[in-house]
């Protein structure tokens, strides 16, 4: 069984996550979030989040894929489902070249972890400071330079 997913920050092509989440799944195209949501960037790794707040923020573009099981379970542990304030929503996209709306999950976050907030929201992640998770401890060792 398939489904579809809407990832609009470190999981998009040529960021730091899609060959971990994403090899294999089949892209659909570039979609936006038929609501607007608030997304930003935060966390101590400056990671992309978006809230479940539908009527806040922008349209966010983001590409669509269609994923099997493996994919979306693959997905869940890197975007810490299961861990309290990290959430699997289903909402509607629809292609930005036009075609028809469709539901597809999108990972969101609680605003609880967006601390500390680092941008306005956003329409499209383009920033490149996210810290992957293979670099995290580097930055917490004293006397290392942050990146």
């Amino acid at each position: 069984m398939t489904q579809d997913v809407f990832v609009f920050g470190t999981l998009k092509k040529g960021f730091p996550l899609h060959e971990q989440g994403l090899s294999g799944a089949k892209f659909l195209g570039i979609s936006r979030t038929r609501q607007c949501y608030p997304m930003l960037i935060a966390g101590p790794w400056f990671a992309p989040m978006m809230f479940n707040e539908p009527g806040i923020g922008h349209h966010v573009v983001g590409e669509h894929y269609e994923c099997g099981e493996d994919t979306i379970a693959r997905l869940d542990r890197l975007e810490s489902i299961g861990i309290p304030g990290n959430l699997r929503v289903v909402i509607d996209v629809e292609p930005v070249a036009g075609g028809p709306i469709c539901s597809a999950l999108a990972y969101m976050k609680s605003r609880k972890l967006a601390d500390p907030i680092h941008s306005d929201y956003l329409r499209v992640y383009e920033d490149r400071r996210f810290i992957p998770f293979d670099r995290r401890d580097e930055r917490l060792r004293p006397g290392t330079k942050s990146h």
